[in-house]
């Protein structure tokens, strides 16, 4: 029986010794490691004779293999972050045969603020076409930003950006578009972009955003040379389609005439340099070129036939007004909507054709008083879009100077030798003058003096209205009431053509008023009864 014993109690000792070693040979490759804020994967060896699982509370942790037999390399997947604050988690390793746990434990970094610009250093051109003129850069962050440009650097802007942060504070890419402006100096322009964080946060990294922009092409002032390099330019941007061959000289230019010793008005400073230049059939969006304002020796210009003329909304610019020289201005189909109050500065403009625009309103700067050697104005067709019927329509943006209230007075009254509104939008009835003293009445003393001038303009007591006027047309707009005496017998109404650009009108006015004259005569048989000095045509008498 003591033997029995004995036996009894080697044995377990044996078996406590291989249990003793068996448990020795459970373990892990260390117990703690550190990840960074965006996650991966670490691997760890696990040696076990037993079975085994791995276990964690943490839902950002994933170990694979999760259980296993013996010695296995786990890999231990550590999602990206979502906060600042760093953060720690356990997993426990398991022996299945006798419940012994291991722990290891994981420390996760929290991401920094910060704000990166994937290329810090940007350079442009000074011109590009306007639909080129921007470029993208991408921003990496996890804080919204504002963007801060210089207040001296009005030629740089951007526009609004788009960044998801609802997931977490993980940094995002981000694409902000910035639009630039034509460089038209000789000097490179330099602007230092800062993203400021929305916020009170600490940085850990803040990029700023470097622009250069490179010099203009200089343009020597009051010279043929300086001419050449602006018209070409001016042509460049305006895209035109007839464009000028820079190989050969300015004299085989089409549609540019130099100043000769023979023209009129030619000094010796003049002789070989632009007196006149064209451009049509172009494609911009945008004012008129910035190297107008080189053609300082031209006296006339001429700008047609923009590219979708109905849909821009456009500004002059105030580089043609530096011209103070011009005579002769013509900018029609550019889609302007207004003119600058700068365009005053052309006290020597004889001649100004805006027609085929889209203003709404006759702009306010056109008056005697701005242009007193003006004898031309022509504001013909600024209709966007045609819409007879002004009553039954809920547009507003018609172009046609669909805002003016009533017939725009003061044009009348200037006296030009040409004035042209034919193909607008204007409403209401034409002035009489019958209650404004300062327009007179024609004189006896005027006819007496006068051969061509009949009695009954002083008879009828006719206002003395636009007695310089040699050419006006108001056809096509929605003009209605009564054709006033001083238009009836005015001593240019057969010039006029009144029958084809004074007398026909069309559809309806705001009002509902149908547009035509109550009073228009059947034929002028009337009007070469009292100027028996003129000749009727044939073909008009009834």
């Amino acid at each position: 029986m003591k033997r029995l014993y004995i036996l009894f109690t080697l044995a377990a000792l044996v078996c406590s010794c291989e249990r003793e070693s068996v448990d020795e040979k459970f373990t892990t490759e260390g117990i703690e490691f550190d990840v960074e804020a965006v996650g991966g994967t670490v691997s760890r060896t696990i040696t076990s004779s037993n079975r085994w699982i791995a276990s964690t509370d943490n839902a950002w942790i994933t170990v694979s293999p999760a259980n296993g037999r013996g010695t296995t390399e786990c890999q231990f997947i550590i999602d990206s972050a979502l906060t600042v604050s760093p953060r720690q988690g356990v997993v426990r390793i398991t022996n299945l045969d006798t419940w012994e746990e291991k722990e290891i434990l994981i420390n996760q970094k929290g991401f920094d603020y910060t704000i990166e610009v994937e290329n810090p250093t940007v350079e442009i051109d000074n011109y590009e076409r306007l639909d080129n003129r921007y470029f993208d850069i991408t921003v990496r962050s996890n804080v919204a930003f504002d963007i801060d440009i210089p207040d001296n650097v009005g030629w740089l802007n951007s526009e609004r950006y788009n960044l998801e942060l609802n997931r977490g504070a993980r940094p995002r890419t981000t694409t902000v578009r910035f639009k630039w402006d034509i460089n038209t100096t000789d000097r490179q322009r330099l602007a230092q972009v800062i993203f400021k964080p929305k916020g009170e946060v600490t940085l850990a990294r803040q990029d700023c955003l470097n622009v250069t922009q490179q010099a203009a092409e200089p343009i020597i002032p009051d010279t043929r040379a300086g001419d050449s390099v602006a018209v070409l330019s001016i042509s460049r941007t305006l895209q035109s389609l007839v464009s000028m061959d820079a190989s050969q000289p300015m004299t085989m230019w089409n549609n540019v005439v130099l100043w000769d010793e023979g023209m009129e008005g030619c000094t010796p400073d003049k002789v070989g340099r632009v007196r006149k230049a064209e451009f049509f059939i172009f494609n911009i969006k945008e004012q008129l070129p910035y190297e107008v304002r080189y053609l300082t020796a031209a006296d006339e210009l001429y700008f047609f036939g923009n590219t979708n003329t109905f849909l821009l909304s456009l500004d002059l610019g105030d580089d043609i007004s530096e011209l103070t020289q011009l005579k002769r201005l013509t900018i029609g189909s550019y889609g302007l909507v207004s003119l600058p109050q700068s365009l005053t500065k052309l006290k020597e403009l004889e001649y100004l054709n805006v027609g085929s625009n889209n203003f709404q309103s006759v702009p306010a700067i056109l008056t005697k008083q701005n242009f007193p050697k003006l004898r031309t104005l022509i504001l013909n067709a600024n209709q966007r879009s045609l819409i007879s019927d002004l009553s039954n329509t809920v547009r507003t943006d018609l172009g046609g100077f669909i805002d003016e209230p009533k017939f725009p007075e003061h044009l009348i009254k200037w006296d030009l030798d040409t004035l042209v509104l034919s193909v607008n939008y204007l409403q209401g009835e034409l002035p009489t003058f019958e209650d404004d003293d300062s327009v007179p009445y024609y004189t006896q003393a005027e006819i007496d003096a006068v051969d061509s001038l009949p009695q009954i303009l002083v008879d009828r007591k006719i206002k003395k209205v636009m007695p310089s006027c040699k050419r006006f047309a108001i056809n096509h707009n929605r003009l209605y009431g009564k054709l006033p005496d001083w238009l009836l017998y005015h001593p240019a109404l057969d010039m006029w053509i009144p029958y084809s650009l004074v007398f026909p009108q069309e559809g309806r006015a705001k009002n509902g008023k149908l547009a035509i004259f109550d009073n228009e005569p059947s034929n002028m048989d009337y009007y070469y009864k009292e100027y028996t000095t003129k000749k009727q045509p044939i073909g008009d008498e009834e």
